[in-house]
């Protein structure tokens, strides 16, 4: 709603698994925005939609997700973007291996007591992922609370 507010020139396609989508539609409803079209069943293991964009923006998910998860995202990705899009991911990560803070050790450790699948995960194999299919970061912005944002963008082919 945010991002849709902001920014109305843009069209701001929302998704979520299937679960999350009534707390979202209501969002949407509210915000009556003419940018902000009804909301996306994704889960990333599944059917993603049949649609080109320019733009891919995730937040506080890849440490939610398993690894298995995270790759499958990544995966499907160039399916639905454009020639020369960009990829933009919000949240904690670690470098070199290391926690940023001792207040993301904390919350890495909290992420794994309530699922042993989840937590910060590292810059380098986020990264190696985005660039086997073809996306280089352009920008690595910090951002308060020990977050980053990561933006790639889709290189030309050939």
């Amino acid at each position: 709603m945010y991002f849709a507010s902001a920014l109305p020139q843009l069209i701001w396609q929302s998704s979520d698994r299937e679960d999350y989508l009534p707390g979202i539609r209501l969002w949407v409803d509210e915000a009556g925005l003419p940018n902000l079209p009804e909301p996306l069943a994704l889960d990333v293991r599944g059917q993603w939609p049949h649609a080109r964009f320019d733009a891919v923006f995730s937040a506080n998910t890849l440490h939610i997700m398993s690894w298995d998860e995270v790759k499958a995202l990544f995966a499907a990705l160039p399916s639905v973007m454009s020639d020369d899009a960009v990829v933009a991911i919000y949240g904690p990560f670690n470098y070199g291996g290391a926690f940023t803070s001792p207040s993301n050790a904390a919350f890495d450790a909290s992420l794994k007591r309530r699922s042993a699948h989840s937590g910060i995960r590292d810059f380098e194999a986020v990264d190696q992922l985005a660039q086997s299919i073809g996306l280089r970061l352009v920008e690595d912005h910090s951002m308060p609370a020990n977050n980053r944002t990561l933006v790639w963008q889709r290189q030309p082919r050939g």
